[in-house]
């Protein structure tokens, strides 16, 4: 196969499962998915053709429920080849796919559900029946239930195992036409206020962010993604399911986050989707096992990074060659390469989206060779807007508008895109749709930004800054990313609105404080009283040198139980909710406003 013929253009498919009927043409023996054999032990190869041939039995086991072009589907699983094979045969169908995280409240499923209208929903198994199915009852409209992984107490006349509900033998059922234009799927913003909002996208604003994005990155058959990332956020959908399908690469589905570093050694992957949380969950256990090492050693990998960068920002044409450049290939050898071991050794990309990454991380990753480039987008734009480039990438920023996106920025500072890839607005909320999409197109993105040489930098949140009572403006985000960079804590928010100083709430890592309290003899001390807090507000205080002196903590209060999905403090793509965590912990907040005196 020559090199072009590998990626699948828009000539030749204008909806998704025309993408999938394309590349199952183009490459019907080639390995599709890898995943892992847990009775047998070990990875097993899944070709397009085997696909193709489970997308029809389940196509035709769709037929037979008797849904119509434009019913909705819904999809609560963990990825796997399955979570394909329904995407696809219910889009060939007509159906409109909404995707729904696994860690989700059961209350939330339950209104996602309704609100979407959905009539047939695919579960993992076991553990999510028991967390949902009271929620499920007063839902009429949904009429079947399919589990993925067999339950043994069913329990319920719409719950059905899908070894079951799959038909044995089976004509194959002749697959509806769609149009590029028309909706392929509702995808639930996760909302850190208030219920979520559908956001539609159509074939073509998926399609469209694909190719945009092929012209950016290199995407081969030979490459091999590693999917771990939820198949519910829509930057793993596109990046790490369409954009592989559409490019000929494989993917590997991941077992899950607590098996992610053997599947890293054993899948050795060349492209990674995620989120800023997993780098810094990295970054903080190399900066615990450095805590415990020879000062030598520590030296060491601090001069690693610095050489890194430099040698780094040199190859990238933006500065003059290091004079510690003749150390690279020993600090390579004996530090780089045990980090960049760690996540497999052929990483040729790791994308990171979704919030912020902070760039002391960037760095240290960087320079040491792991090749992150940080993006931008949301759900509604499919959801790439900007990234970096392999050379051209500035860690700082969102990097360039992928082609075909336009931007601007607007009153406010505000971010706005235009382009294909932009969602056909919200499901059921034409108020919503109307105040984010203006009548030329343009998608209010709700971020701050400023554009230098065509890179974007984003500057704070719209609705996330806050004011203090004398008028100053701080950005939370910023300083809880400094702070986080911290192996200290786990979990953080700034508080301040409308308030004479800056607070903090969080959710310590109970070994690093351990450690800490004993170093400074208050192991038997509550975190929360006053000798503790003056020590862990010397360790934020660290964190902020660099801020301004009104962007500075002077209270802090702590909790043990962290914030999670399940308590209702996160959303499922792992972003505080601050609303609900200002309810949950109100006494605390004013008790450490008692008297407004800093």
């Amino acid at each position: 196969m020559q090199e072009a013929e590998h990626i699948i253009g828009p000539e030749s498919a204008a909806t998704l499962p025309e993408l999938f009927q394309e590349r199952v043409r183009r490459s019907p023996e080639a390995c599709a998915y890898r995943f892992f054999d847990a009775i047998n032990g070990v990875w097993t190869d899944c070709s397009w053709n085997a696909m193709a041939k489970d997308v029809a039995r389940c196509r035709a086991a769709l037929a037979k429920e008797k849904l119509k072009p434009g019913d909705k589907i819904a999809i609560m699983a963990r990825n796997s080849r399955y979570w394909v094979i329904f995407d696809q045969a219910a889009l060939s169908l007509g159906l409109i796919v909404v995707p729904v995280y696994t860690e989700d409240r059961a209350d939330n499923v339950a209104y996602i559900l309704d609100n979407a209208e959905v009539k047939l929903l695919v579960i993992g198994g076991d553990e999510q029946w028991q967390d949902i199915h009271e929620s499920l009852q007063s839902l009429s409209q949904l009429k079947r239930i399919i589990t993925i992984a067999e339950c043994k107490k069913l329990g319920e006349k719409r719950l059905l195992n899908m070894g079951a509900w799959l038909p044995i033998e089976y004509e194959d059922v002749a697959t509806v036409k769609t149009e590029a234009d028309e909706l392929a799927t509702i995808v639930y913003t996760s909302g850190t206020t208030g219920r979520p909002k559908g956001v539609m996208l159509s074939h073509r604003n998926i399609l469209s962010n694909c190719f945009s994005a092929l012209q950016v990155f290199n995407v081969r058959p030979k490459y091999v993604y590693l999917s771990f990332l939820p198949l519910s956020h829509t930057l793993e959908r596109t990046v790490g399911y369409y954009l592989p399908m559409m490019g000929g690469a494989t993917v590997a589905h991941a077992r899950g986050i607590p098996e992610l570093a053997k599947d890293l050694q054993e899948i050795k992957p060349h492209g990674l989707i995620s989120v800023p949380r997993i780098y810094e969950r990295v970054y903080a256990k190399i900066k615990e096992n450095l805590s415990t090492r020879p000062k030598w050693v520590r030296r060491m990998f601090h001069l690693a990074v610095d050489v890194g960068w430099q040698r780094f920002e040199y190859l990238q044409g933006r500065a003059k060659r290091p004079l510690l450049l003749f150390l690279w290939p020993l600090l390579k050898k004996l530090v780089a390469d045990r980090i960049t071991q760690r996540l497999g050794g052929n990483l040729l990309i790791a994308v990171s989206g979704g919030a912020a990454l902070s760039p002391e991380i960037s760095k240290v990753f960087v320079g040491l060779g792991v090749p992150i480039f940080q993006g931008y987008g949301l759900t509604e734009s499919s959801p790439i807007i900007s990234t970096n480039r392999l050379e051209e990438n500035i860690p700082d920023s969102i990097g360039k508008p992928l082609p075909g996106i336009e931007v601007r920025i607007g009153d406010n500072d505000e971010l706005f895109a235009r382009g294909e890839n932009i969602m056909l607005g919200y499901w059921k909320n034409q108020e919503a749709t109307d105040a984010t999409i203006d009548k030329e197109g343009w998608l209010a993105t709700g971020d701050k930004a400023r554009i230098e040489n065509d890179f974007i930098y984003i500057t704070g949140r719209i609705k996330d800054i806050i004011v203090l009572a004398n008028g100053e403006k701080v950005s939370p985000v910023d300083m809880e990313l400094a702070i986080a960079s911290n192996p200290l804590f786990d979990q953080v928010m700034i508080i301040g609105e409308s308030r004479p100083y800056l607070v903090a709430l969080s959710v310590l890592n109970p070994h690093r404080w351990k450690k800490i309290a004993e170093d400074k003899h208050v192991a038997d001390k509550d975190a929360n009283d006053s000798e503790s807090e003056k020590i862990i507000l010397e360790q934020i205080s660290k964190s902020l040198h660099d801020f301004p002196g009104y962007a500075q903590i002077y209270h802090h209060r702590c909790d043990d139980e962290a914030w999670t999905v399940e308590n209702g403090l996160l959303t499922p793509t792992l972003k505080m909710k601050r609303k609900e965590i200002l309810l949950r912990y109100k006494s605390e907040i004013e008790q450490m406003y008692e008297g407004h005196t800093v």
